[in-house]
């Protein structure tokens, strides 16, 4: 039997973790590819910059918006969740 996700309490809301660690990895893959602010980083990649905010924060999003971002990453689906639990 399968265990379920701890879930994390964000802003009042609760969250799975595992949303919160994409957003996460999300921010580090920006900032290692020398976008020091979300913002820039949407805007360069034609990115709606709430919509990016949002994932980096680990709110719920899309998967074509997921997609996206991977695209604009330059990364696979299966490369990204490689170390994601």
């Amino acid at each position: 039997m399968k265990k379920k996700a701890k879930t994390a309490v964000k802003s009042g809301k609760t969250v799975d973790p595992r949303v919160v660690a994409i957003g996460e990895k999300l921010k580090k893959l920006r900032i290692k590819k020398g976008y020091p602010a979300y913002d820039y980083f949407a805007f360069e990649h034609d990115i709606s910059r709430v919509l990016y905010w949002r994932m980096e924060k680990g709110t719920n999003f899309t998967i074509g918006s997921f997609l996206k971002v991977l695209r604009a990453h330059d990364m696979s689906m299966k490369e990204f969740f490689k170390d994601i639990r």
